[in-house]
């Protein structure tokens, strides 16, 4: 390698610009994915941006939907510790992008440098300097009479320094003029700025994305008559009894033909019998495939009535999305290249061992047609787009490829932005979090297998506070029909009622696979096995709603709450507290501006009456110490006066499965109470 001692240094392109952009928050992987947000809610960026000496920095962030032309600028404020805070409503669900850009203000600067002078000739030097900058500034001015302003007062400024007898006190006065440092605020000098290199992104979804409260049913068992094959038209009649318990997402397993080679028997024998309905997840027949309706289900007109009769109720109809078909799938014949093939020649059916799924095709994303298939799987989305759904829960998401997530989900909210997904992947963190990252709009989680007081608090404070907080929204279930768990075997009321109430508070999104779960049902397959007996996944089943035992009233309770509380609707103010006995869990949540708080004191243990006592966290609650406050309990009505961070508790699981507290200030009104409840 020749070198020439003599040669010129190579200097830095921009060794003048001194201002310094050292993180902008949030970012998820410096930018490569993006951060997620609600529509018509500020979004809040924070800043580290400094310089070298004592001069003053601005900081401005910069915003904008994808596509616009010129982004709107925000003035970021100075929070302490060289951090900088701004924020941004974007009004409409859709993709939108943020940057920041800081540069060394030369007339602010120059201001906070003369406040500190004291000598009468310093003061009139610096008047002249500043006179300068602001002579500079005005000839940036676009408003005329912002010109002529700063005009007049360069032009004071010279004059009073000027006269060796004038005042020192009243030409620093005049030079720290707020109202005209205002209007020199709007034309700084940025030849020098900043900007930080990575336009972030950012996906802003409508409010249900962050809050819902979501119902699974089988429509081929919705009929009132038992041994009929439900219909659409019965889950229509269903919607009312759906919308009376609160929620506002109701979710169908797959509605499609049912393939009809290998269909699986009831509780997943490998031998069908005459009259055996077969698994939804097995889709495809003669009849069609992904984009056609079981003709026993009714038809797509049917299907139309059903999402409109939901929309007047302001429930959203969520489709089962499962890329997979059965052997008789027309697909399977018209493009025998997207399946892997067996060494006979055979399909490869999906395994997982030591299951085995002979009734379902996997698509192989590495086949020579993957662009045929991409577009293929693409349109199903869109077909039932067209057909007015707005929410997808894609049933295991992790075992298809990333790259085609990524993709496609980018494609439909790039036409849709209303569209939600929730991912269904019951998987390894990494692979959760990677697929929350390319696009779903929430995840499922493992609440179902988190029970004791220490799992939940550190799962919990995960979810809510951990480095997922910006991409990953959890929606948890304590049941599914591929999942009862061994604490729900055999229980007893007690316990499913404890499990509702944390997956209810806990979460700002739940959801429960019903009517199982409000009916109770426990019985597994066999001993250690998380498959229902006698599981709606391979038969019909009739649900008597009416049954005394149901836990609907205490659903439907819950659900109000959750509804008249916006500290329920967020997950960023979960705090956990502390309690003598590790049979309680103690959270609360509050709103960000601590105008909602609710305090949840819940029973793990539902056979067994427990006491203790809990310790809060007053100054976490914004309570003093010594005041007393009102605890109002929303779910049982009781009410108590409380003082101090310690108090004594009794819960009784025959009664009720926690303490659902309202906390307000001592003073506050009896209506405050009302207007919550």
């Amino acid at each position: 390698m020749n070198r020439n001692p003599t040669a010129e240094p190579r200097l830095p392109e921009h060794g003048r610009i001194r201002a310094v952009i050292d993180a902008v928050l949030p970012v998820v992987d410096g930018g490569r994915f993006a951060v997620k947000c609600v529509a018509g809610e500020p979004f809040e960026v924070t800043a580290h941006c400094f310089t070298d000496g004592h001069d003053l920095v601005r900081v401005r962030l910069q915003w904008g939907a994808d596509g616009d032309e010129q982004p709107t600028e925000v003035e970021m404020v100075a929070t302490g510790n060289d951090e900088w805070r701004g924020c941004f409503v974007p009004l409409a669900p859709g993709r939108y992008h943020y940057r920041v850009a800081a540069w060394v203000d030369s007339v602010r600067s120059w201001r906070h440098e003369l406040v500190r002078r004291v000598d009468p000739e310093d003061i009139r030097v610096a008047a002249l300097t500043g006179a300068s900058l602001l002579a500079a500034t005005a000839r940036r001015a676009t408003r005329r009479e912002d010109a002529e302003q700063l005009d007049a007062w360069v032009t004071r400024l010279r004059t009073q320094a000027a006269a060796r007898a004038s005042d020192p006190v009243a030409l620093k006065a005049l030079a720290l003029d707020e109202n005209l440092a205002a209007v020199a605020d709007r034309y700084p000098d940025r030849s020098l700025q900043t900007v930080h290199p990575v336009a972030l992104p950012l996906v802003a979804d409508r409010p249900r994305a962050r809050f819902s409260a979501w119902y699974e049913l089988f429509p081929r068992s919705a009929s009132s008559q038992p041994g009929r094959h439900g219909t659409l038209r019965d889950v229509e009649a269903r919607l009312p009894y759906v919308a009376d318990m609160g929620f506002d997402v109701l979710y169908l397993p797959p509605i499609h033909p049912i393939g009809r080679e290998r269909r699986k028997g009831r509780n997943n024998t490998l031998v069908a019998l005459e009259g055996d309905v077969g698994s939804p997840w097995a889709i495809g027949a003669r009849e069609g495939g992904h984009v056609a309706i079981l003709p026993e289900l009714g038809t797509a007109e049917d299907f139309r009535r059903l999402v409109a009769s939901a929309r007047k109720l302001d429930i959203d109809l969520a489709m089962d999305i499962a890329f997979q078909c059965a052997p008789d799938h027309p697909w399977v014949k018209e493009h025998p290249g997207w399946f892997r093939h067996r060494p006979d020649g055979s399909v490869q059916y999906a395994e997982n061992p030591p299951k085995k799924y002979q009734d379902i095709y996997p698509f192989d994303f590495e086949c020579d047609d993957w662009q045929g298939l991409w577009q293929a799987l693409k349109g199903v989305f869109e077909h039932w787009i067209g057909e007015g759904v707005t929410v997808f829960r894609v049933d295991n998401p992790h075992t298809k490829a990333f790259p085609f997530w990524e993709w496609v989900i980018g494609e439909i909210n790039r036409a849709h932005p209303e569209v939600l997904f929730l991912a269904e992947a019951f998987t390894r963190p990494k692979v959760m979090h990677r697929l929350a990252k390319l696009g779903f709009s929430q995840s499922y989680t493992y609440f179902t297998w988190r029970n004791t007081r220490e799992e939940l608090t550190e799962y919990f404070t995960e979810l809510a506070h951990g480095p997922g907080r910006s991409y990953f929204r959890p929606n948890v279930w304590p049941n599914t029909p591929d999942i009862l768990n061994e604490h729900l075997h055999g229980a007893n009321r007690a316990t499913f009622a404890m499990r509702f109430v944390l997956a209810g508070l806990l979460c700002s999104s739940y959801g429960i696979y019903g009517p199982a779960y409000e009916l109770l049902e426990n019985r597994p397959r066999e001993a250690g096995s998380e498959e229902y007996l006698d599981s709606e996944k391979y038969q019909l089943r009739h649900w008597d709603l009416d049954r005394p035992d149901s836990l609907r009233p205490l659903i439907t309770r819950v659900n109000q709450i959750r509804r008249a509380h916006p500290a329920l609707h967020d997950n960023a103010g979960l705090q956990f507290h502390p309690a003598d006995n590790g049979e309680f869990l103690v959270w609360s949540k509050q709103t960000a501006d601590a105008d909602d708080t609710v305090l949840v004191i819940a029973n793990l243990d539902p056979h067994n009456v427990q006491s203790g006592w809990v310790d809060l966290d007053l100054d976490a609650l914004g309570i003093p110490q010594d005041a007393a406050y009102q605890v109002r309990d929303v779910l049982n009505g009781d009410s108590y006066t409380w003082r101090g961070a310690r108090n004594f508790v009794i819960l009784d699981p025959a009664r009720t499965p926690a303490h659902v507290f309202h906390v307000t200030p001592h003073a506050r009104s009896e209506q405050d109470f009302k207007d919550f409840v």
